[in-house]
């Protein structure tokens, strides 16, 4: 194997290695980890989604800024396509599902009354009523067609991208074989609910510590 082949090789095995450490969160699966490289030109970013994997992969060109795993739709509600950033809101919540004013669990689909939405923090639309956002993260699709992600990928992920960043959702991503070993899996279904309190207050928002990118 020529010496420039295998220099490749290892630089893409420790870069991807390198961008699933070094954030840390607990959760029930132990500690998460997230790293993300800022963009030299925010123009040539792309995010790629594959469904099979629900990995969540951000570059720029051939260099990878941030890969990890989210949770798609199920039964097929996140459609594959070629789509773009449409929107963002950072403090984004839901006028379907929430909280009455006395924080009492309130859904419109049934008739009541939502006075405080369930918070949907880094809201980055791709399609109509359809974005990534923060969530629970679960080892199989769960969601109604959005893309969730842990905060500290959220998080990450709203500064990586901007109005008009293009985004291919398809079945499986080139990306699976080359990075998708190194993406930590994470299943938080067991995870506890934060506080109704906290749900309901805008301290929900807050970045997490530290630099969201790192330059490189």
């Amino acid at each position: 194997m020529k010496i420039s082949r295998l220099f490749t090789i290892l630089s893409v095995t420790a870069c991807a290695a390198w961008l699933t450490g070094c954030v840390t969160t607990p959760t029930s699966s132990g500690t998460y980890t997230v790293k993300a490289f800022k963009p030299h030109n925010p123009d040539k970013v792309v995010v790629k989604v594959s469904l099979t994997t629900q990995n969540i992969y951000v570059k720029e060109g051939d260099r990878l800024l941030m890969a990890v795993q989210g949770t798609v739709g199920e039964h097929g509600a996140t459609h594959t396509g070629n789509y773009h950033i449409e929107a963002k809101e950072k403090f984004k919540r839901s006028g379907s599902f929430g909280f009455t004013r006395s924080g009492q669990p309130a859904d419109a689909h049934k008739g009541q009354s939502v006075d405080v939405g369930y918070p949907m923090a880094y809201w980055c639309e791709f399609a109509p009523a359809y974005g990534f956002h923060q969530g629970f993260v679960w080892s199989v699709p769960r969601t109604h067609g959005c893309i969730r992600m842990h905060k500290e990928a959220a998080a990450r992920f709203y500064q990586l991208v901007r109005i008009g960043t293009p985004v291919s959702i398809a079945t499986t991503q080139p990306e699976d074989g080359q990075y998708g070993q190194f993406v930590r899996k994470l299943d938080q279904r067991n995870d506890p609910d934060p506080p109704t309190e906290l749900l309901m207050s805008n301290r929900y928002f807050t970045d997490p510590p530290g630099p969201l990118l790192i330059s490189e």
